[in-house]
């Protein structure tokens, strides 16, 4: 199966931007910025911050949690981290930076699922709570499937987390479509309010199925590695530094705009320099015309 088509593609995007309006959006940032609608009708920012290989001593400490607050102060409230980054050492940066303002950012952090007994859960969330210094999380996500079989005690155990106050809402990474079809026959597994997955220009298999399934079930994806991971070499692209070019913007603000031009995906790039931050927000205030999607998809075809 190819590539989904644009028309297909912003069509079935339309529908999802359709939910009803009632919502409560979680930054005044996230409110002026280009937002995403979670299932819960909950506006959040549709430009975020990764954390993968923060607080692990691959850039200065200093430089790393300087370049997180500079985000936040650019509208990328939305933090994502997972209690297997560093294993925690990203939390507890970020719990150190999101210090006095977590009013202000919507915190993601995910659980392994060599940790899926419900008990587990639990221990798992207490932790990453502890590390990140809140008594919250916006949103919960299982890590990714593994050998999991029965989707019921996840799904169950978030449900108690959520009417406890632990988790806002909850989630999934790494979920394929038999996977979302699994998880759509337990009881409140359609409460999943959005699936992570890799996504850029240099990575667009979900188009030929997961993508499509996710725009029909309404159901908004996060995408990681938007700027194409270590090694893809991206944003070295001479075709994407022409697009870029003509628009006066980095290479990196439009291949984070292009994940985000449909309106149902949030992009958590990672960084660990205030000039790249800066450099990736500025896929907040562009849009991309049809001559530069059709320039990336002869450039990056599906």
């Amino acid at each position: 199966m190819g590539g989904i088509s644009r028309r297909y593609f912003c069509g079935l995007a339309v529908g999802l931007a359709s939910i009803p309006a009632d919502f409560s959006s979680n930054s005044a940032a996230a409110a002026s910025a280009r937002t995403v609608r979670l299932g819960d009708g909950t506006l959040v920012p549709a430009l975020g911050q990764g954390s993968w290989h923060l607080g692990q001593m691959r850039h200065p400490i200093e430089a790393e949690e300087e370049a997180v607050r500079v985000g936040i102060s650019l509208g990328l409230t939305l933090i994502d981290t997972a209690e297997a980054y560093g294993g925690g050492l990203a939390e507890e940066m970020i719990g150190r930076v999101i210090t006095g303002q977590r009013d202000h950012v919507f915190i993601v952090s995910k659980v392994l699922p060599s940790h899926a007994d419900p008990a587990e859960i639990r221990r798992a969330c207490e932790g990453s709570l502890g590390r990140l210094g809140t008594d919250h999380l916006d949103l919960y996500l299982l890590h990714w499937r593994d050998d999991i079989r029965d989707l019921s005690p996840v799904v169950s155990t978030f449900e108690e987390l959520k009417a406890a106050g632990r988790i806002r809402r909850w989630g999934v990474s790494n979920f394929r479509v038999g996977d979302m079809e699994d998880l759509l026959r337990v009881p409140a597994g359609d409460r999943c309010a959005i699936n992570q997955v890799e996504y850029s220009l240099a990575n667009r298999h979900i188009e030929r199925d997961l993508l499509p399934w996710c725009l029909q079930h309404k159901l908004p994806i996060m995408a990681y590695s938007p700027l194409g991971g270590d090694g893809s070499g991206l944003l070295r692209n001479a075709r994407l530094a022409n697009v870029a070019a003509t628009k006066g913007v980095p290479p990196s603000a439009v291949a984070l705009a292009w994940t985000m031009r449909s309106g149902i995906a949030v992009s958590i790039p990672e960084s660990g320099s205030v000039e790249h931050v800066k450099q990736n927000a500025a896929a907040l205030g562009l849009e991309l015309s049809e001559q530069d999607l059709e320039a990336l998809d002869r450039a990056f075809p599906a």
